[in-house]
């Protein structure tokens, strides 16, 4: 059995939310630089180039690279052979949240009562935490600051197992047109297959961690992500909604299995500002 100490915890989860704020992810650069090339549109161009210079200054500053420093959501994977003293695991992940927001100048965006009061707790917390039991002697942060122009967007649809992939492909390029330029495109696309409602919707946030550039190892899946993503930048939005080629640029599927009668599909959209870090205690 191992021990971790909660300190640990918060300083790691602390880290990686600075680093998701200020720092985007190499893959999403080239991205980005390659979607420059192919674009024909003027000022799909140009909102592209300013992407670019934004990321650049945000890193390079270390300060935020969007004002929307998002709700901190985070996908643990916890070692079944760790023991941890000196706090709690849950308390601890707040605090480290809440020291990122407080010492790092982000916004805080967190309010308590959702409907009535809708008043700011202050401090970014409490976080979304999905935790996974797993073998061995680690802690796994996957962690993303999600703004909501994007999660705004978010979709589900109990379909039919009749409805079959090309119900699926509609669905996910009718979500994209409705959204329009509401999730501050060039997106990311993450798409949840089966479970339940709440599982499918789980699992398609956690697609957007995928790196761009990589397929499902089902090539059935990877070619329906290709298509997919092809029917979403012959849509026409373009960079900011101000029209072009580059809607999206990746669109990313996970499965999960399900019931006999049903079909789960849920969308979750990254904005450009794909903000995301791990880490391994």
């Amino acid at each position: 059995m191992r021990k971790i100490e909660a300190e640990r915890i918060k300083k790691k989860v602390k880290e990686l939310f600075l680093r998701a704020n200020y720092h985007i992810g190499e893959d999403v650069l080239i991205a980005l630089k390659e979607a420059r090339e192919r674009e024909v549109s003027e000022i799909g161009c140009s909102v592209l180039d300013m992407l670019i210079e934004n990321y650049k200054i945000a890193s390079g500053e270390e300060i935020a690279i969007c004002q929307d420093t998002g709700l901190a959501v985070l996908y643990v994977e916890l070692g079944q052979e760790i023991y941890i003293i000196g706090g709690n695991f849950r308390e601890a992940v707040n605090e480290g949240v809440k020291e990122a927001y407080m010492e790092g100048y982000l916004r805080k965006s967190m309010v308590d009562d959702p409907v009535f009061a809708r008043k700011n707790t202050g401090t970014n917390t409490p976080a979304i935490i999905y935790t996974d039991i797993v073998p061995g002697d680690k802690i796994k942060f996957m962690v993303t600051p999600k703004g909501f122009g994007s999660e705004n967007m978010s979709a589900l649809a109990m379909m039919k197992p009749a409805d079959g992939p090309e119900g699926i492909k509609n669905f996910v390029v009718d979500t994209i047109k409705k959204a329009g330029p509401n999730p501050c495109p060039p997106t990311i696309v993450g798409v949840g297959i089966g479970g339940t409602a709440d599982k499918a919707l789980v699992i398609a946030k956690k697609a957007l961690f995928r790196k761009i550039g990589e397929h499902h190892q089902d090539e059935r899946y990877a070619q329906m992500e290709k298509e997919i993503l092809e029917q979403i930048n012959n849509l026409g939005i373009g960079p900011a909604g101000l029209g072009g080629r580059t809607t999206a640029l990746a669109v990313n599927i996970e499965y999960t299995p399900t019931h006999i009668a049903g079909m789960p599909v849920a969308v979750n959209v990254c904005c450009h500002a794909a903000r995301h870090a791990e880490g391994i205690l």
